[in-house]
């Protein structure tokens, strides 16, 4: 059996106020308690653990591939929110959205600054 990502935890100032940040963006029900962390489950049996840091958080880059009607209604939530966003990784393209690999795409931060992308269509790697 190929490897699997199962679970990975996400390093936050507030573990409930990150995990629900996400959940609301993507429309996902309340992150649930485990343990120390805010659990929560995704598509494809992936779980974001977060969980309060003790210090400085080190910024990470999470992608989630999304459809089309999903990409809709993250976006809208992320206009309506007056969110910040970006058409690429380095900030590049404010407030615009772009077109890679004939999808479309979309960054911003949360409030911990961890990137999120949001992707319509996977990354074509030769």
């Amino acid at each position: 059996m190929p490897a699997r990502l199962d679970h990975t935890i996400v390093h936050s100032r507030d573990r409930f106020a990150g995990a629900r940040f996400l959940a609301e963006l993507i429309g996902e029900p309340e992150p649930k308690p485990f343990g120390p962390f805010a659990s929560l489950p995704l598509a494809g049996g992936v779980t974001l653990d977060y969980l309060d840091a003790d210090g400085d958080i080190v910024p990470q880059h999470l992608a989630f591939l999304v459809s089309e009607e999903e990409f809709d209604g993250v976006f809208g939530r992320i206009t309506e929110r007056g969110l910040p966003y970006w058409a690429g990784p380095e900030r590049n393209g404010p407030q615009e959205i772009n077109h890679n690999f004939g999808g479309r795409g979309v960054y911003i931060e949360d409030p911990d600054g961890h990137s999120l992308e949001f992707i319509t269509h996977t990354y074509v790697i030769d």
